[in-house]
C-alpha cells in the first residue's frame, strides 16, 4: 500500500477490435519516453501513441502508454501525483543535478542521520521549486536544455509543488534512499539539490524509480519484453487498461439511449437525459465520465453549473458539456 491508499489497478478486457486505452510500462534505463512511444507504434502498427508523463531516460519504472483513443483522456491524467524511490549523493554537485552531468562541485560529506532528516523534513508540503537547466521546459519558446548547452546562463522563475509525502529509507556512506509523493511538475533532481544546499555539502540525484504515477503502479507494470512477448501471441490486450477503469476516480453520470446519441455529437446533456442522479456535490467546471444505459463510456463531460445552480429549474437545465466524444 502507497501513502496515499491507492490500490492497484485490474486490467480490463478489450470490448473492440482497436486497441484503445492504457499499458502501464516499466520503462528501463536508458530508454527515453519517446522510445518506448516509437516502440508501442511499431509493435502494433498504430499512430496514435503517446505517454502520460516523461521520464528521464536515466530513470526507470512507471510509464504509462496511451493507445488509440486513450490518447484523447491522457489530459486527466497528467495532474495526478507521482510517487518515486530516489537515491542522493551527497558531497558532489553536477551541472544537471543529476549523474548524467558533469560534476561542478566536490564537498567534504560530515552528515548525519539526524541531521540529514532533518533537512528532509523541510521540503515537505508546498514549496518553491527551480527546474534544472536541463530540461525540456521551454522558456521563451526555447527547451531550457538546449540553452544550457548553448552555454547561455538564464534566470529561470521558481515553481510552487507540493510534496506530499517524504520519508528517509536508508543512509549509508555518501548515499541516502528517499520516498517522495508529490504533485505534477516536480522535479527530483531539483528536490536532492536543494537538500544538498540545505546541508552545506551539496548533493545530486544518483538513481531514480517512479513506483506510481496516478493510478498506476510498479507492481502491476510490464516490461517492453514482456509487452512485446504478448503482442507476438496476440493477447497484448490481456494488459490493456480501459479508459474507464484508469478513469475511475472520475464520477459517472449514466445518460438515457438518446441523450448518449446526442451527447456523440457533442450535444450539452440536461436534467431530463439523465437516468440516475448524476453526483450530488458537484461545482461549475468538475470532470465527469458520461455512461449509455449499458455503462459503456461515451464521453468526458463538464459541469455548466453547481449543484445549486441547476436545482433552481432542473427540468431545462444543461448541466454538462460533451468535452471528449470516446465512442
Amino acid at each position: 500500500m502507497t501513502p496515499t491508499g491507492i490500490g492497484p489497478l485490474q486490467p480490463c478486457v478489450k470490448i473492440q477490435n482497436a486497441l484503445d486505452g492504457f499499458f502501464n510500462i516499466n520503462k528501463p534505463a536508458d530508454w527515453t519516453s519517446h522510445d518506448v512511444v516509437n516502440k508501442v507504434r511499431r509493435l502494433f502498427r498504430i499512430q496514435k501513441v503517446g505517454h502520460a508523463g516523461t521520464l528521464d531516460p536515466s530513470a526507470t519504472g512507471v510509464l504509462p502508454i496511451c493507445v488509440g483513443k486513450g490518447t484523447k483522456v491522457v489530459e486527466y491524467l497528467l495532474a495526478a501525483d507521482k510517487e518515486y524511490r530516489a537515491v542522493l549523493r551527497l558531497g558532489e554537485e553536477t551541472d544537471s543535478l543529476d549523474a548524467t552531468g558533469k560534476v561542478i562541485r566536490r564537498s567534504d560529506v560530515n552528515v548525519t542521520e539526524s541531521e540529514l532528516r532533518a533537512a528532509i523534513a523541510q521540503f515537505t508540503g508546498e514549496i518553491e521549486q527551480i527546474p534544472p537547466m536541463y530540461s525540456a521546459i521551454k522558456v521563451r519558446g526555447v527547451p531550457l536544455y538546449k540553452t544550457a548547452r548553448a552555454g547561455q546562463k538564464l534566470s529561470v522563475p521558481p515553481r510552487r509543488v507540493t510534496i506530499r509525502f517524504l520519508e528517509m529509507l536508508s543512509f549509508e556512506d555518501r548515499d541516502a534512499t528517499i520516498q517522495v509523493v508529490c504533485s505534477k511538475g516536480t522535479y527530483i533532481r531539483s528536490l536532492c539539490a536543494d537538500i544538498g544546499r540545505q546541508l552545506g555539502c551539496g548533493a545530486h540525484l544518483l538513481q531514480l524509480q517512479r513506483l506510481r504515477s496516478g493510478p498506476f503502479q510498479i507492481d502491476e507494470a510490464i516490461t517492453i519484453d514482456e509487452l512485446e512477448g504478448l503482442a507476438a501471441k496476440g493477447v497484448a490486450e490481456e494488459r490493456l487498461y480501459s479508459m474507464d477503469c484508469v478513469l475511475s476516480g472520475i464520477p459517472i453520470v449514466r445518460v438515457n439511449a438518446q441523450t448518449a446519441v446526442k451527447c456523440c455529437q457533442g450535444v450539452p446533456v440536461s436534467w431530463v437525459g439523465i437516468l440516475d442522479h448524476p453526483p450530488k456535490d458537484y461545482n461549475r467546471g468538475d470532470t465527469v465520465r458520461i455512461h449509455d444505459p449499458e455503462g459503456r463510456l461515451v464521453a468526458i463531460g463538464r459541469a455548466m453549473a453547481d449543484r445549486r445552480e441547476a436545482g433552481s429549474d432542473p427540468v431545462n437545465a444543461l448541466l454538462f458539456k460533451v468535452e471528449k466524444v470516446l465512442i
